[in-house]
């Protein structure tokens, strides 16, 4: 421990200097896109001047190369995210946007040099990965006072108990506290003396939610523009890339749809699809649509459901059938909802639609609950990816710790994450019931 009174950092270690945005993205533009300039023209630099479509590369390559450090830095700040499991997807798609703007307005480029910087800036991005500061290497300090109590046995992640308002003098210490707490004069000045001295000073709900990828259900709170509404401006934007997506795929994914029904047919009597009341965006109810997966004469091809209970799927449904767990391990049985997405009922990602008896019971249950409806919900959310098959009572009020956290951090990058995660959700099955 050391007193207030004394500097507490006297320099930067290798692992945070690696950590630096700015480090990085030097880094990158120097290994992924200078060096591959001059490998390619083989130290004959005057040979670019007159060179047009080296030109146009390497200009393409340095904006894929900040736009795909920048996307991994952001990815990798959400909960249960690792930063290296970005690296490959973030600069495969900031170099496919590279390409197609230069494809859509026909300039002259070399698909050697934009080869070269996309391999090297995956070597680069990779060496700093492996020499930066891993997220959850540092010592939590918890002041007592508050509600600091409520999370000490959530946080899974080393911590401490102050005493005494003194700094700690270790490396990567972040101090916790209740801030909304009236701590004594001493606390207060030790607070500010170490955010002088470059110690984090969080409040105990922030590191929860951080820790966690949840927030707790007590009452609502603002997200980071300090308001209740999510950003409307990229609400909009969501909703123009829904229905572009959805007009892209459709014509892909109409042999799959065509030859699922034919398997659910094949494979039990009744009918190819399963529709069901949901409580939607604002609070509208709506029919979402899906493949069938249960026996006709089962709970799920009913357009009602008659209790909390019934709405939800159990570990081990004897009601499935066959093909019905193949559709729900790689959640193709979701795929019909691309209709209820261009109807404006549902996006891509957002929280599940919750069937109306569930809905109806969490109103009385939860007085802010309808506020989860204040984004369209989708067809694959964080609740999804990092939660898996919801089976009882329990486990559905934890699952809406995941939604109001997606709702808290409305934005393009925790879409992204879904995204990501998504796709090795469809992998690797988990979750799926």
């Amino acid at each position: 421990m050391m007193e207030l009174d004394h500097p507490v950092r006297t320099g930067m270690s290798w692992p945070l200097f690696f950590s630096s945005l700015r480090v990085q993205l030097l880094l990158c533009l120097l290994v992924g896109v200078v060096l591959p300039i001059f490998l390619y023209f083989q130290n004959n630099l005057s040979a670019l001047a007159d060179n047009r479509a080296a030109w146009n590369s390497s200009l393409a390559a340095a904006l894929a190369t900040i736009a795909g450090v920048i996307a991994i830095r952001k990815l990798a700040e959400f909960p249960g995210t690792i930063g290296a499991s970005y690296i490959f997807p973030s600069f495969a798609a900031s170099y496919g946007v590279a390409m197609a703007v230069i494809l859509l307005v026909r300039a002259p480029y070399s698909g050697t040099l934009l080869s070269i910087s996309f391999a090297f800036n995956l070597i680069a991005r990779f060496a700093i990965g492996a020499m930066e500061k891993r997220g959850n290497q540092g010592v939590y300090f918890l002041v007592p006072g508050g509600d600091i109590d409520r999370i000490r046995s959530d946080m899974g992640v080393a911590s401490v108990v102050l005493d005494q308002p003194i700094l700690p003098n270790i490396p990567d210490a972040a101090i916790v506290a209740d801030l909304h707490h009236d701590h004594t004069p001493d606390w207060e000045r030790a607070f500010a003396v170490a955010a002088l001295n470059g110690i984090g000073v969080y409040h105990y709900k922030h590191v929860w939610e951080a820790q966690t990828g949840k927030v707790r259900i007590e009452h609502l709170s603002e997200n980071s523009f300090g308001s209740l509404i999510p950003s409307n401006s990229y609400a909009k934007t969501k909703r123009a890339v829904d229905i572009a997506l959805t007009l892209a795929v459709l014509p892909l994914l109409l042999v799959p749809l065509l030859l699922t029904a034919f398997l659910i047919r094949m494979d039990s009597p009744g009918s190819i699809f399963f529709t069901q009341e949901r409580i939607g965006y604002r609070g509208r109810s709506f029919r979402v649509l899906k493949f069938r997966t249960m026996r006709d004469h089962a709970l799920e091809t009913r357009e009602e459901v008659d209790s909390v209970r019934d709405a939800i799927t159990r570990h081990g449904d004897d009601r499935i059938t066959r093909i019905g767990r193949f559709l729900r391990r790689t959640r193709i049985d979701e795929l019909p909802q691309i209709v209820n997405i261009l109807r404006g009922e549902m996006s891509w990602i957002g929280p599940r639609p919750e069937a109306r008896p569930l809905s109806e019971w969490y109103e009385r249950e939860i007085p802010f609950y309808s506020y989860r409806h204040i984004v369209r919900p989708g067809i694959t959310g964080w609740a999804q990816v990092n939660q898996g098959h919801v089976a009882g009572i329990s486990e559905v009020h934890d699952k809406l710790r995941f939604d109001f956290y997606y709702i808290k951090n409305f934005s393009m990058w925790i879409d992204l994450v879904v995204l990501f995660k998504t796709v090795l959700v469809v992998i690797r099955g988990f979750g799926a019931k």
